[in-house]
């Protein structure tokens, strides 16, 4: 697999809302394996498609727990609320408090293109809208509650 670069800063492709993957071929798989290894080379617990330029709704996210890739993801349910610190590969040195559910439902295709539902609390559930932010050009920075720090 390969590494990629993550879009970083005002990069344009960081605000623009992806497209549905129609085809899971072998090149979109690839693009998984990439994104995957790009992430855990940088130490993030999650990296959406377009921080590295690539305006498709696919994420992956490692809380601990293992891989977990989601295409065309769509959020079900959520519940309660939970106030935590936050930062991003795509605004590196920098993060700030935000508002997140506590408990998320996410249903989206795995990479077989099987419908799946993931379940997350805590970190996994501020990991899923975090990245799910991301398909739709929406940045942490934009949720902040308070000052951003650097």
């Amino acid at each position: 697999m390969a590494l990629r670069k993550i879009r970083t800063g005002k990069d344009p492709v960081l605000r623009k809302v992806c497209k549905p993957v129609n085809d899971i071929n072998d090149s979109f798989k690839t693009l998984l394996d990439d994104m995957a290894d790009t992430m855990y080379d940088a130490d993030g617990v999650g990296l959406a498609a377009p921080q590295v330029g690539v305006l498709r709704r696919a994420v992956v996210i490692d809380v601990g727990e293992g891989l977990v890739e989601l295409i065309n993801p769509e959020i079900i349910e959520t519940k309660g609320e939970q106030k935590d610190c936050e930062g991003c590969l795509s605004i590196p040195g920098a993060t700030a408090e935000v508002i997140r559910p506590s408990y998320v439902k996410a249903k989206a295709l795995n990479r077989d293109g099987e419908e799946i539902i993931v379940e997350g609390r805590g970190l996994m559930a501020r990991a899923i809208c975090h990245e799910l932010d991301h398909l739709d050009g929406i940045l942490y920075v934009d949720k902040a509650v308070g000052e951003i720090q650097y």
